[in-house]
């Protein structure tokens, strides 16, 4: 299928070919949380202590971040929501959440692809000569000969979860805002944007709010704006028939996934990753919510 193509698919058929992706990357959370191992894969024999490094210098630094972070913690409610003054706090219409401007700002992201399970795709992430996230590598769709592996050729990006002192979970709070702020630059290609809240029971650890990112290519940036209402609630890659507005004050992680069935090099070029306030978006869920039970 030609690049072209791809790019027109209709939302539904797009959703298809990363239904699969979904697929396959819950079969992998399966797998690395049982005793699974897949065929031609030694087996590791070494004792559970021997995986464990005592550093004692790497000790102290982590107590001493740690501290750190338990005084911000305490210190920032004085001064108001979020260590910001209530003033400011009120009047904040645009928030830049991630910003790359050095090879610091790389190392709070994650790339994976279908590599672990034997797949023949490549992602790389590096810095961008202006100063950018520059996602990058070759899509691959051909499974892995195991017998077992019937999708495969997935990218992904994702941001590492945020964590406070003593490796808490720290979670963003949105909820002065009602739309996603991304400035980005692509080669054409279509991918999958994923925001993962926190939730209350274990089953729902797999659920995900996605929608859909078409890059224009060519040399120009795209200022895209996704309202977060256009989100749809997805669980291993089935849409729910029951959705729910996202939970904004407590969001986990982002990531983007490209899975389009188009083999060959990619790139994906981002400069910041922010939220908005658009007083002119009034909705809170673009989907309809059916009664099971409707009342007569």
């Amino acid at each position: 299928m030609s690049l072209l193509r791809t790019a027109r698919l209709p939302a539904l058929k797009l959703l298809q070919c990363v239904h699969e992706q979904h697929l396959l990357l819950a079969s992998i959370t399966a797998f690395n949380q049982s005793t699974y191992r897949r065929p031609g894969q030694p087996k590791d024999n070494t004792p559970p202590w021997k995986k464990i490094n005592f550093n004692f210098s790497k000790g102290l630094q982590g107590i001493k971040k740690n501290f750190t972070l338990l005084k911000k913690e305490l210190c920032d409610p004085w001064v108001g929501p979020e260590g910001k003054s209530l003033h400011e706090h009120m009047l904040e219409q645009n928030r830049v959440v991630w910003e790359f401007r050095g090879p610091e700002s790389l190392q709070d992201w994650i790339v994976s692809s279908d590599e672990v399970i034997g797949g023949q795709s490549k992602v790389y992430l590096k810095l961008g000569k202006n100063n950018t996230c520059f996602l990058y590598g070759t899509l691959c769709s051909t499974p892995p000969k195991d017998g077992e592996t019937r999708y495969s050729g997935y990218c992904a990006l994702r941001s590492k979860q945020a964590v406070k002192s003593f490796d808490r979970k720290k979670h963003h709070d949105w909820t002065s805002f009602n739309t996603l702020h991304l400035r980005i630059r692509g080669d054409g290609r279509p991918w999958m944007v994923s925001i993962a809240t926190e939730t209350f029971y274990s089953h729902q650890a797999d659920d995900q709010y996605n929608y859909f990112l078409y890059t224009r290519g060519g040399p120009y940036w795209q200022d895209v704006k996704i309202p977060f209402s256009k989100f749809f609630l997805s669980y291993r890659g089935r849409v729910q028939d029951n959705q729910y507005p996202i939970a904004l004050d407590k969001i986990n992680t982002i990531g983007f996934t490209l899975g389009d069935k188009a083999d060959g090099p990619f790139q994906l070029e981002i400069d910041f990753i922010g939220v908005c306030k658009d007083y002119a978006h009034t909705e809170d869920i673009a989907y309809e919510l059916y009664k099971r039970n409707p009342e007569v």
